[in-house]
Protein backbone atom coordinates (compact mmCIF):
# COMPACT_ATOMS: atom_id res chain seq x y z
CA UNK A 1 0.00 0.00 0.00
CA UNK A 2 1.25 3.44 -0.49
CA UNK A 3 1.66 6.08 1.75
CA UNK A 4 0.04 8.23 2.58
CA UNK A 5 -3.58 6.77 2.35
CA UNK A 6 -6.12 8.48 -0.09
CA UNK A 7 -9.64 9.91 0.28
CA UNK A 8 -10.88 6.92 -1.88
CA UNK A 9 -9.54 4.75 0.85
CA UNK A 10 -10.74 6.20 4.01
CA UNK A 11 -14.63 6.44 1.88
CA UNK A 12 -14.30 2.68 1.29
CA UNK A 13 -13.44 2.18 4.98
CA UNK A 14 -16.33 3.85 5.72
CA UNK A 15 -18.64 2.54 3.03
CA UNK A 16 -19.14 5.86 1.31
CA UNK A 17 -19.44 5.49 -1.79
CA UNK A 18 -16.71 7.20 -3.88
CA UNK A 19 -20.17 8.89 -6.32
CA UNK A 20 -21.01 10.39 -2.43
CA UNK A 21 -19.03 14.03 -2.73
CA UNK A 22 -21.06 15.79 0.10
CA UNK A 23 -18.62 15.45 2.77
CA UNK A 24 -15.34 15.17 0.51
CA UNK A 25 -13.58 18.18 1.60
CA UNK A 26 -13.93 17.09 5.51
CA UNK A 27 -13.28 13.57 5.14
CA UNK A 28 -9.96 14.94 3.42
CA UNK A 29 -9.38 17.33 6.72
CA UNK A 30 -9.24 14.60 8.84
CA UNK A 31 -7.51 12.49 6.84
CA UNK A 32 -4.95 14.84 6.77
CA UNK A 33 -4.98 15.23 10.29
CA UNK A 34 -4.59 11.74 10.94
CA UNK A 35 -1.43 11.60 8.17
CA UNK A 36 0.20 14.45 9.95
CA UNK A 37 -0.04 12.94 13.69
CA UNK A 38 1.05 9.20 12.98
CA UNK A 39 3.92 11.26 10.69
CA UNK A 40 4.57 13.51 13.37
CA UNK A 41 4.75 10.65 16.13
CA UNK A 42 6.68 8.55 14.43
CA UNK A 43 9.19 10.91 12.62
CA UNK A 44 12.74 9.57 12.27
CA UNK A 45 11.50 6.12 12.55
CA UNK A 46 10.25 5.54 8.89
CA UNK A 47 10.02 6.37 5.38
CA UNK A 48 6.62 7.33 5.16
CA UNK A 49 6.98 7.24 1.02
CA UNK A 50 9.99 9.48 1.26
CA UNK A 51 12.07 7.11 -2.05
CA UNK A 52 15.27 9.14 -0.54
CA UNK A 53 14.99 8.03 2.70
CA UNK A 54 17.21 5.18 4.29
CA UNK A 55 14.51 4.36 7.35
CA UNK A 56 12.30 1.84 6.86
CA UNK A 57 8.90 2.04 5.88
CA UNK A 58 5.80 2.00 7.76
CA UNK A 59 4.15 -1.08 8.78
CA UNK A 60 1.81 -2.34 6.37
CA UNK A 61 -0.90 -1.66 9.45
CA UNK A 62 -0.18 2.55 10.04
CA UNK A 63 -2.51 2.69 6.61
CA UNK A 64 -5.69 0.91 8.37
CA UNK A 65 -5.06 3.04 11.29
CA UNK A 66 -4.99 6.40 10.17
CA UNK A 67 -8.07 5.54 7.86
CA UNK A 68 -9.57 4.20 11.18
CA UNK A 69 -8.10 7.21 13.41
CA UNK A 70 -9.85 9.57 10.59
CA UNK A 71 -12.62 7.19 10.72
CA UNK A 72 -13.22 8.05 14.53
CA UNK A 73 -12.51 11.87 13.92
CA UNK A 74 -14.98 12.39 11.50
CA UNK A 75 -17.69 10.64 13.31
CA UNK A 76 -16.87 12.45 16.68
CA UNK A 77 -17.17 15.59 15.16
CA UNK A 78 -20.58 15.31 15.25
CA UNK A 79 -20.75 14.94 18.54
CA UNK A 80 -18.73 17.06 21.23
CA UNK A 81 -19.35 14.75 24.47
CA UNK A 82 -18.68 11.77 22.10
CA UNK A 83 -22.39 10.62 21.79
CA UNK A 84 -24.10 9.58 18.72
CA UNK A 85 -27.82 8.64 18.30
CA UNK A 86 -28.54 5.25 17.44
CA UNK A 87 -32.48 5.83 16.58
CA UNK A 88 -34.68 3.40 17.80
CA UNK A 89 -31.76 1.77 20.07
CA UNK A 90 -30.56 4.74 22.32
CA UNK A 91 -27.46 6.54 22.10
CA UNK A 92 -23.98 5.12 21.60
CA UNK A 93 -20.60 6.64 22.76
CA UNK A 94 -17.94 6.86 20.22
CA UNK A 95 -14.66 6.42 22.49
CA UNK A 96 -12.02 9.09 22.95
CA UNK A 97 -9.59 6.40 22.60
CA UNK A 98 -9.47 3.25 21.24
CA UNK A 99 -6.58 0.72 22.05
CA UNK A 100 -6.97 -1.14 18.66
CA UNK A 101 -6.03 1.89 16.76
CA UNK A 102 -3.55 2.65 19.76
CA UNK A 103 -1.93 -0.55 19.09
CA UNK A 104 -2.06 -0.44 15.28
CA UNK A 105 -0.06 3.36 15.47
CA UNK A 106 1.63 1.82 17.90
CA UNK A 107 1.11 5.10 20.07
CA UNK A 108 -0.30 5.72 23.46
CA UNK A 109 0.36 2.80 25.53
CA UNK A 110 1.31 1.04 22.65
CA UNK A 111 4.54 3.52 21.42
CA UNK A 112 7.87 2.30 21.59
CA UNK A 113 10.33 3.61 24.64
CA UNK A 114 12.30 6.42 23.29
CA UNK A 115 16.01 7.00 24.38
CA UNK A 116 17.11 10.05 24.43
Amino acid sequence: MSWPPELSDLKLDLSIPDSNTRDDDRLQQVLDAAVSYVERVHTGRYSFGDPLSTLPSEPADFHLGVLRLAGRWHTRRRSPDGLISAGDLGTSRVPAIDLDIARLLQVGPFARSVIA
